[in-house]
């Protein structure tokens, strides 16, 4: 339970009050009012594990005890809250210049209890907490976002390590391709070769059972005619 007990003064007495627990607090509090000045003002005062949040305006002193897990922020917007439905009860005009003790306990007691469970189970958020919920939003937004834009980053470099790839595979198959064209031109221009060393030898052969080895005798036919 954040917000323990709270109460509407005039000066030092109190007007209206509740405590949502079973310790007396009512020393404390009285301690505390009785050191709060006639001005305007806004204080928190320590006591053991609790803090007394107090706005004092108009003559009137609003005050809540919490423990200190509840911070500052949630306390003094229940006292703005509270400051409010007592204006707007019309509680202040109720109340004389010298009120007793408790005079407002009856019609404005429940108003501060009820008040107390509304923080305690679900607080109002202010716009500062507010704020803060939708840049958490928001950058979890930038982070998915940016979770997105890095995936994607990487499915582009592993696009490009398989571009690379492919471009590398088709320089290799150009060259092995130049080289096997390469060297077929060779292997054709080695059987053109041995095929007209062939021819001129068997020319050479079908030659030389007519005119001899030397093919002189071809020649010397010729003369003798």
């Amino acid at each position: 339970m954040s917000l323990i007990h709270a109460l509407v003064a005039k000066g030092d007495t109190i007007l209206a009050e509740h405590s949502g627990g079973s310790r007396d607090f009512s020393q404390a509090t009285q301690t505390i009012l009785s050191k709060i000045p006639p001005n305007n003002s806004k204080l928190t005062y320590v006591w053991e594990q609790y803090l007394f949040h107090y706005v004092s305006e108009g003559g009137y002193t609003y005050l809540v005890m919490a423990d200190d897990a509840a911070g500052r922020r949630m306390p003094f917007t229940f006292l703005a809250d509270l400051q409010q439905k007592f204006n707007t009860a019309g509680q202040s005009s109720a109340a004389s210049s010298a009120p007793p003790a408790y005079a407002l306990q009856g019609t404005f007691g429940p108003t501060i209890a009820n008040l107390i469970n509304q923080y305690n189970t679900s607080p109002p958020t202010d716009e500062l907490t507010r704020a803060q919920s939708e840049l958490a939003q928001v950058k979890d937004i930038m982070v998915q976002n940016v979770e997105q834009i890095l995936s994607r980053g990487e499915r582009i470099e592993l696009l490009v390590d398989k571009t690379d790839n492919m471009a590398s595979q088709a320089t290799a198959f150009r060259r092995g391709a130049r080289n096997v064209r390469r060297s077929m031109w060779w292997k054709n221009t080695r059987i053109l070769m041995l095929s007209g060393v062939v021819g001129l030898v068997l020319v050479w052969i079908i030659a030389a059972q007519f005119c001899g080895a030397g093919l002189n005798q071809c020649g010397s036919k010729s003369n003798k005619s």
